[in-house]
C-alpha cells in the first residue's frame, strides 16, 4: 500500500514522513516485542502522549525492538466527533512530533507502532504509525471500519486501502487494526503479501463471555494464515464502555504464547524467534495470566467502569440513596470496591412506608462496607407536596402519582447533596426495571451514572452472593461479606405504599428476565417467546411495558455495558412507534 506522501508536511517537526531508516538489508532471527496495554483518556492527548512515552521507556529498559499499542491510544478510543475538530487533529500531530523528538534521544530505544487518528492527503484515518529513531517510517490505515452496535467509525474516518506488510528489521509485520481481524479478508491479504507476524492494535469493549469469542476469532485467523498473532487490547472505562485489556498472543500453531492481565495496565516484553523453516514462535518465558470468568469478570468490569467514570471526570466521590434493598446494596459495594469507603456517601431517606427492617439492613450494609450512613426523612417533603397539590388534586384518589412524588423527593435530596459537596449521584436501577419502566423519571433515575444499568435483576442477586464469597482482583473494599444475607433473600419492594412487593405487578424475576433477554438480546417475537414456554398474556404485557418505556430510557444516565444489547447506542428504537408486535 502506498500511503506515505510528499504532501504530508508537519511544520517545525522532527518527523520525516517521506523517508526513514530502511530495514530492507537488516535481517534478524529474533524480535523482542513489547505489548503496551494502557488506559488512555479520550481527548487527553497530552496525558495519553505521556503514557505512550512512559511505556516506551519501560520497553526500552527491557531491550524491546518494537512496542505495540492498543487502538487509537493517542486520542483514546472511541474519540467520536472529536476528530472532526481541526484543532484536535493538530494537537494529535503535535503529540506525534513530541514523541518523535523524545524517542530520537535514546538511540537504543525501540520503534513504536503508535496508533492515532491521522490525516493522509487531507483524508482522516484510524491509523498506526511505525516510528523509529524520531522518524515516521511507515503508516497503515484501518480498512474495515465497524458501523454497528456502539461503533460508528464510518461517521468520522475513511477506510484505508487493503494494507501490505510493514518491513521492520527484515521482518514483514502484518498490522491489521481491530475490526480488520474480525473477518478473514485483511489477514488473508497480508498473509498472501508475505506477513510473518501479525501485530493487532485493538479497542474491543467488554461483554460477558466476550474473551472466549476473541480467542476463538484469533485462533481462526492464525489457523487460516499459519502465522502468529499478538492481540493488544485497550483497558479502562470510557462512558458506558469498559475495555478489559486481556491482551494475548498465539503462536502459529494456535498455542497460547502470552496473556496479560484483564482490567489492569501492563507493559510486557515478549521474545519471538524464527526457526529454520522461517516460522516465528514466542519463547516459553512469556507470562500467561488467566482471564477471569463469569461473575468475576462482570464484577471487575463494573468496578473499573465506575472507577474510571468518577476519576476521569474529576468527581471527589459518589453519593448513593440506600433503601435497604438489594440494588442499592450492590451499587454501594461496587462503589466502595472501586473508590474506597471514604469516597462513598450513603444516605437513607425513609418515608412513612419504609420498614424498620429496611432501616436496619441499610445500616448493617453500611457497617459491613465500613462507610457511614446518614438519614434524611422525606416525610416533611411528602406532606408539603400533599398540601401544595391538594387544590389541584381535589376529588382524585391517591395513586402512582403520590408514589412518584416520593421518589422525586429523594432525587431532589441526592442532587442537593451532589451540588453542595460535589459527589456524583450514583443511581441504583437495574436492566429489568429500566426495561419495563419501573423507574421514576427525575426520581430514582436521577443521577450521573448507573452502574447496574445493564444487569438483569437475576444477575444482581447472583453478583451479591458472589461478592460475599469473593473479593475480586483490584477491589479496595473490605474482605468478607459486604451485603447482609437478609437483603438478598427478602422479597424486593420499592416501599412506596403499605406492604408493596415488586411481584404484585410484575412476573417473578426469573420469568421476567428470561422474557426480556429473548426480546432485547434475542430480538425474538412474541410468538417465538410464547413457543419457548411462557404465558402469552404475560409476554404481551412485558412487550407493551418494554415498548412504552423507551422515552424514559432516552433520559437515563449512562452505565456500564455488560451485554451485547445494552440500552443506548446498542439498541436504538423510536419513541413514537406504532409497531406493536401483537400480530406475530
Amino acid at each position: 500500500m502506498v500511503i506515505l506522501s510528499e504532501t504530508w508536511d508537519i511544520a517545525h517537526s522532527a518527523i520525516d514522513s517521506a523517508q526513514g531508516r530502511s530495514y530492507s538489508n537488516i535481517m534478524t532471527k529474533k524480535l523482542a516485542i513489547a505489548i503496551a496495554q494502557l488506559n488512555p483518556i479520550v481527548g487527553d492527548v497530552t496525558g495519553n502522549r505521556d503514557k505512550v512515552v512512559a511505556a516506551w521507556e519501560t520497553a526500552a529498559d527491557q531491550a524491546a525492538d518494537v512496542v505495540l499499542y492498543s487502538e487509537l491510544v493517542l486520542s483514546g478510543y472511541p474519540p467520536e466527533d472529536l476528530v472532526m475538530k481541526p484543532a484536535f487533529m493538530r494537537h494529535l500531530h503535535d503529540a506525534v512530533e513530541f514523541i518523535c523528538e523524545h524517542t530520537a534521544k535514546r538511540k537504543d530505544g525501540p520503534a513504536l507502532l503508535l496508533t492515532t487518528p491521522w490525516e493522509v492527503d487531507g483524508t482522516r484515518h484510524n491509523a498506526v504509525l511505525l516510528i523509529d529513531q524520531g522518524k515516521i517510517i511507515d503508516v497503515r490505515a484501518k480498512n474495515d471500519l465497524p458501523n454497528y452496535g456502539v461503533f460508528d467509525e464510518k461517521r468520522v474516518f475513511a477506510a484505508g486501502p487493503m494494507p501490505t506488510p510493514i518491513s521492520f528489521k527484515g521482518v514483514k509485520l502484518g498490522v491489521p487494526i481491530c475490526e480488520d481481524v474480525w473477518t478473514p479478508n485483511v489477514v488473508a491479504h497480508l498473509a498472501n503479501a508475505g506477513a510473518e507476524i501479525f501485530l493487532v492494535p485493538n479497542g474491543s469493549p467488554f461483554e460477558a463471555d466476550k474473551d472466549d469469542l476473541r480467542r476463538k476469532l484469533i485462533e481462526d485467523r492464525v489457523r487460516e494464515s499459519g502465522k502468529p498473532m499478538i492481540y493488544c487490547n485497550e483497558v479502562g472505562g470510557q462512558d458506558e464502555l469498559v475495555f478489559d485489556g486481556g491482551s494475548f498472543g498465539l503462536n502459529g500453531d494456535g498455542s497460547l504464547a502470552v496473556a496479560l492481565p484483564a482490567f489492569a495496565e501492563d507493559v510486557v516484553l515478549t521474545t519471538w524467534q524464527q526457526d529454520e523453516n522461517g516460522q516465528w514462535r514466542c519463547t516459553d518465558d512469556a507470562p500467561k495470566v488467566g482471564y477471569p470468568t463469569g461473575l468475576d469478570a462482570i464484577y471487575q468490569a463494573l468496578v473499573l467502569g465506575l472507577r474510571d467514570y468518577v476519576n476521569k471526570n474529576g468527581f471527589p466521590g459518589v453519593v448513593i440513596g440506600m433503601s435497604g434493598g438489594i440494588d442499592s446494596a450492590l451499587s454501594a459495594a461496587v462503589a466502595v470496591d472501586a473508590l474506597g469507603s471514604d469516597r462513598v456517601r450513603l444516605v437513607m431517606m425513609p418515608s412513612p412506608y419504609t420498614s424498620a427492617e429496611s432501616l436496619e439492613d441499610a445500616e448493617l450494609c453500611a457497617g459491613m462496607l465500613k462507610t457511614g450512613i446518614e438519614s434524611i426523612n422525606i416525610g416533611p417533603a411528602m406532606a408539603a407536596f400533599e398540601q401544595m397539590l391538594a387544590p389541584a388534586f381535589e376529588g382524585r384518589d391517591a395513586d402512582i402519582t403520590e408514589e412518584n412524588i416520593q421518589a422525586r423527593s429523594r432525587g431532589i435530596i441526592l442532587m442537593g447533596l451532589s451540588n453542595k459537596f460535589g459527589h456524583m449521584v450514583l443511581t441504583t436501577g437495574n436492566k429489568s426495571e429500566m426495561s419495563v419502566g419501573y423507574a421514576t423519571l427525575y426520581g430514582d433515575m436521577c443521577g450521573g451514572y448507573s452502574v447496574l444499568k445493564d444487569l438483569y435483576k437475576t444477575t444482581v442477586f447472583n453478583l451479591c452472593h458472589w461478592r460475599n464469597e469473593h473479593k475480586p482482583v483490584g477491589a479496595i473494599g473490605p474482605d468478607g461479606m459486604v451485603i447482609p444475607e437478609r437483603i438478598i433473600t427478602k422479597p424486593p419492594s420499592a416501599e412506596l405504599r403499605p406492604d408493596q412487593k415488586d411481584e404484585d405487578s410484575l412476573p417473578p424475576y426469573d420469568v421476567l428476565d428470561d422474557i426480556l433477554h429473548q426480546m432485547i438480546e434475542g430480538e425474538r417475537s412474541v410468538r417465538d417467546i410464547v413457543d419457548s414456554g411462557h404465558d402469552e398474556a404475560t409476554v404481551r404485557r412485558v412487550w407493551r411495558l418494554l415498548d412504552r418505556a423507551e422515552y424514559k430510557r432516552r433520559q437515563a444516565p449512562p452505565g456500564v455495558k455488560i451485554t451485547p444489547r445494552a440500552f443506548g447506542r446498542d439498541r436504538r428504537y423510536p419513541i413514537t412507534n406504532g409497531f406493536t408486535n401483537l400480530v406475530t
